[in-house]
């Protein structure tokens, strides 16, 4: 497919760019390309790794071993093949490739068997998200190709250790052995978004955000420990987010909301505990908001009694494919002080994680009435 789309490009009179990952790799395709297209050749560079074809179009083939492939070059499609094999493919990625695309407005495509939860899963990630308008992301098994035997499909699985079938001919990506906050994701990820039930007890989680990050708002039914509702949106003026939380609070009538306090959340957790006047209309009720600061010692708190949670089996989640993809890449590295420090790796976000965790927190302490707030680590400072 790959090979299909380069070849494409350049008969239509364009510029199409084709990265491995090793050159060794790379040899390969590159003795491919010139089969394919050996008839509408004009010129080639076995130096250069570069096709020249009648009508304009050119073809140039690149090992990514390099760091920093294609720097200067203009094309309107790349792929990259075995794209998961490619070290720092982020950095690549933004320093390098990304421009190339720039002046034709072009595409990339990435090519690749998973190979844990590296760069080429956050990349296949924004595919997964609808509000990466940019970004598509697919994954089929071998099973689903008709060149292949299902006899030899079936003799691997039962030769091959069942994480390595996963991986190789399932294309899934996995943890990394013991490098995962959070296990059993998948396990407990299986509800659709679901209204309030009259009766229950109802907790939201707020992780605010507005331009490089993401506003999400969590729902829990803590009676019954499932989330409910995920919203989530980038872009929208505070003045609008605040809105829409009290449009959501009027749905699901919260007992608790838990509200990241940290920076800019500080004056929407106390204008939101206040009451203020609404974009349109008469003034808002107050909303039982509490306020939650991070700090390393909060967050570790919050993250642990969430992982713990799902390990278990203590909440069920939606179906969510962003929600999950964080969940799954979400870090714990100890920092050059020795601390232990929870993150999202680098390039991905971790607003989901965080509004899951204080909406997980709030919902302890429902469950849990005789306990103060102050136990699970925000502040009992409502109004």
């Amino acid at each position: 497919m790959g090979h299909e789309l380069v070849v494409r490009t350049a008969l239509d009179g364009q510029p199409a760019g084709w990265f491995g990952p090793t050159y060794k790799l790379l040899e390969e395709s590159w003795r491919e390309l010139k089969r394919i297209l050996g008839p509408v050749v004009t010129l080639k560079s076995e130096q250069e790794h570069r096709l020249e074809l009648y009508g304009g179009g050119t073809i140039e083939c690149w090992s990514m071993d390099t760091g920093d492939p294609a720097r200067g070059r203009k094309y309107k499609r790349i792929v990259v093949d075995e794209a998961a094999m490619v070290p720092n493919l982020l950095d690549i990625w933004n320093q390098a490739l990304r421009p190339t695309l720039a002046d034709f407005a072009g595409e990339s495509w990435w090519l690749s068997t998973p190979r844990g939860l590296n760069d080429f899963y956050v990349l296949y990630q924004r595919g997964q998200d609808e509000l990466e308008t940019d970004w598509q992301s697919w994954q089929m098994p071998t099973s689903v190709n008709p060149h292949i035997n299902q006899d030899e499909l079936a003799a691997a699985r039962r030769e091959m250790p069942e994480r390595d079938y996963a991986q190789e001919f399932e294309a899934r990506f996995l943890q990394v052995e013991g490098a995962g906050v959070f296990r059993g994701v998948g396990a407990v990820s299986r509800l659709k978004p679901q209204g309030p039930t009259r009766g229950h007890v109802h907790v939201f989680g707020v992780d605010w955000g507005r331009s490089n990050d993401y506003t999400v708002v969590t729902v829990i039914d803590a009676t019954l420990m499932e989330q409910r509702v995920i919203d989530r949106y980038s872009q929208v003026e505070w003045e609008f987010q605040t809105e829409r939380l009290h449009k959501l609070a009027e749905v699901f009538h919260p007992l608790t909301i838990v509200a990241e306090a940290n920076s800019m959340g500080s004056p929407l957790v106390e204008r939101l505990q206040r009451g203020y006047a609404r974009l349109i209309g008469a003034p808002r009720q107050p909303l039982p908001v509490y306020g939650w600061t991070a700090t390393n010692a909060s967050k570790a708190a919050a993250i642990q009694a969430l992982s713990l949670g799902i390990e278990q089996g203590h909440v069920t989640l939606l179906n969510d494919q962003v929600q999950a993809g964080e969940l799954l890449a979400y870090e714990a590295k100890v920092s050059v002080t020795g601390m232990l420090r929870y993150s999202a790796p680098p390039g991905m976000h971790d607003d989901c994680v965080t509004a899951l965790s204080l909406a997980y927190l709030g919902s302890q302490h429902e469950r849990a009435a005789p306990q103060s707030r102050s136990h699970y680590g925000f502040a009992s400072s409502r109004r």
